[in-house]
Formats: structure tokens, C-alpha cells, sequence
């Protein structure tokens, strides 16, 4: 084997990650000012203002300016914001595509162009992934401090405190990462912000149905009062009922979804096994010609048989 296509991998790898750099150092570590105050609920402040305490500004440029353009900077940045990763909607962006750009290489330098492409994809979606798997972890822990911090808030408003000091008991009586949002709140009312756009504010970050259900009803009770602390304990009874209905349904379908994942994993385990054992016999299917169908087609079916087993045992209540 000789060393030049090793060096010009490298020498392609080393231009990338050159380009990479570039664009990383056109789009900036940290967003416009705006973009910061926005995230906490607080108006941008006049241009006068911002040059004078800010006299160099740091723009959205290069990437940032790219995705604002396609409209994905803003659903990216709320998808980053929901998962509670410190990184910007250009970092991610720059992350994807130098996992893509890795992977193409790698695959292109070992299998040929097919494989570098179908490995650049599967190390460019492992982020997404990540990305995923960490807004349904925040989800799932935002949705079990949910009955918790509704009877502390109960409990605030019957002793008569204010709708913003029984906030901030509840920040003070529990743990991230809802103490975390309920912060975000206090900081935006104390920066001016009506409360109702607050809590609306953090009802489109934390995407929970039953957080909600309870910000509709305390926007319902500023405009037409009642009693909300009786509202309230009513939507704790129900949010308890219904994440004890989930538990029960995820004890059940427990063996269904343990299936699903051996499943998925078993022909995998297999052909790592079989390569390591005798790499001569798993890599004629992966020789040049018609025979690369098979794994492909293989590949396929075990995904789509993994997805529809998910949606069977992925019970709403």
C-alpha cells in the first residue's frame, strides 16, 4: 500500500477543517445583542444604546446569516433551546456538516464514493440524533416536576403570595430543569416583560401540553379572575393521573420495546462479529457490483421494522 492516497486524505481532511475554521470565524461565537436579550424576554434596546455600552457588536454572519436566509436559524435555535445545549443554531450547523464531511472521507478512502456517502449521512444525522434523544430526556423530566411544582403553587397562592413570588418559592424548593425555565421567567418580568408573554415564552420552549394547559389557565384567570389556585389543583390531579396512566403503559409495553431494540441491534452485533472474525467473508457483500442491494436493502427493512415497532407501542394518553 503505498502513502499517497493516505496523504492526500489528510491533505483533504486538513483543507476542510481550514474551511471549517473560516466559516466558524465569519459566524461568530456569540449572537447579536438582540438575539441575547430576546432569549431572556427583554426588548432590544435602541441602536444609540448598544453602540454605547457595546461599542464592538458581534453580528450573525457567514453560517448564521445562511440558515436565517433558509428560515432554519430560528426553528434550529428553538430545537437547540428545547434540549438545553449552550451552542448556537451555526455551531450545530458546523457540527453536522464536519461529521458529514468526516465520514464521506473515510468512506470514499476505504469503500469508494457510495459508501463515503452513506457513512457522511449516518455521522452527519448523530447529532440530530443527540439532539433529539435530549429534548425527550428535558421533555420527560419537565413532565415529572410538573405535579411538584404545581402544588408548591398551590400551596404560594393560598398563603398569598403574588402569581411572581410563588415563582420564585418554587425556584428555590426545586431542582433543575424546571427551576431552570421558572428563572428564565422571573428574569424576563423583571426586565418588563408582561408575565402572560412570559410563560408563553417558556410554554413554546419547554413544548409540554400539560405546561400548557396550566399557562392557559393562569392567562385565563389575569383576564377574568377566579379562583386559581382551585384551577391549578384541579390540573395537578389530572397531570398526576395521566403521568400514572404513562407509567403503567410503559411497564406494559416494556418487553415489546426491549424487542424492538434487540431486534435492531442483533444483525448489526452479527456483521461486526462475523467481520472481526473472518473480514474476507462478511466483505463480499460489500464488493463492487449488485450484490451491494443485499446489505442495503437489508439495512432498510431492519429500520423500517424498528420504526413501525416504536409506533406500536407509542401509546398517547
Amino acid at each position: 500500500m503505498t502513502a499517497g492516497p493516505l496523504l492526500f486524505g489528510v491533505l483533504v481532511a486538513f483543507g476542510v477543517l481550514i474551511a471549517f475554521g473560516a466559516v466558524w470565524r465569519l459566524a461568530g461565537t456569540q449572537g447579536a445583542v438582540e438575539v441575547r436579550l430576546q432569549q431572556y424576554g427583554g426588548m432590544p434596546p435602541a441602536e444609540a444604546e448598544i453602540d454605547e455600552y457595546l461599542p464592538r457588536r458581534v453580528e450573525w454572519s457567514g453560517a448564521g446569516r445562511l440558515l436565517n436566509g433558509f428560515g432554519l436559524g430560528p426553528r434550529l435555535a428553538l430545537a437547540l433551546a428545547r434540549a438545553d445545549l449552550p451552542i448556537t443554531a451555526a455551531e450545530f450547523t458546523m457540527i453536522v456538516l464536519g461529521m458529514a464531511a468526516l465520514g464521506f472521507l473515510f468512506g470514499f478512502w476505504r469503500l469508494g464514493l457510495a459508501s463515503g456517502v452513506m457513512l457522511g449521512a449516518v455521522l452527519a444525522y448523530l447529532p440530530i440524533f443527540y439532539l433529539r434523544v435530549m429534548q425527550q430526556r428535558r421533555r420527560r423530566a419537565l413532565t415529572q416536576q410538573l405535579p411538584d411544582m404545581l402544588t408548591l403553587l398551590v400551596g404560594a397562592l393560598r398563603a398569598g403570595y403574588g402569581l411572581s413570588q410563588s415563582l420564585e418559592v418554587i425556584v428555590e424548593q426545586l431542582s433543575p430543569p424546571i427551576a431552570t425555565e421558572l428563572t428564565r421567567v422571573i428574569r424576563a418580568v423583571s426586565l418588563g416583560v408582561p408575565v402572560q408573554r412570559a410563560l408563553r415564552e417558556m410554554v413554546e420552549r419547554v413544548d409540554i401540553e400539560d405546561m400548557e394547559m396550566v399557562v392557559t389557565a393562569i392567562n385565563i384567570q389575569y383576564e377574568t379572575g377566579g379562583n386559581l389556585a382551585q384551577t391549578l389543583e384541579i390540573i395537578s390531579e389530572t397531570v398526576r393521573d395521566r403521568l400514572r396512566i404513562q407509567r403503567e403503559i410503559r411497564t406494559l409495553t416494556a418487553q415489546q420495546r426491549l424487542t424492538g431494540y434487540i431486534l435492531g441491534a442483533l444483525p448489526v452485533t452479527l456483521a461486526l462479529i462475523l467481520y472481526i472474525l473472518n473480514p474476507s467473508y462478511i466483505s463480499r457483500l460489500f464488493s463492487p457490483g449488485w450484490i451491494r442491494i443485499v446489505p442495503i436493502t437489508a439495512g432498510l427493512m431492519q429500520l423500517a421494522g424498528f420504526l413501525v415497532i416504536r409506533r406500536i407501542v407509542d401509546i398517547e394518553v
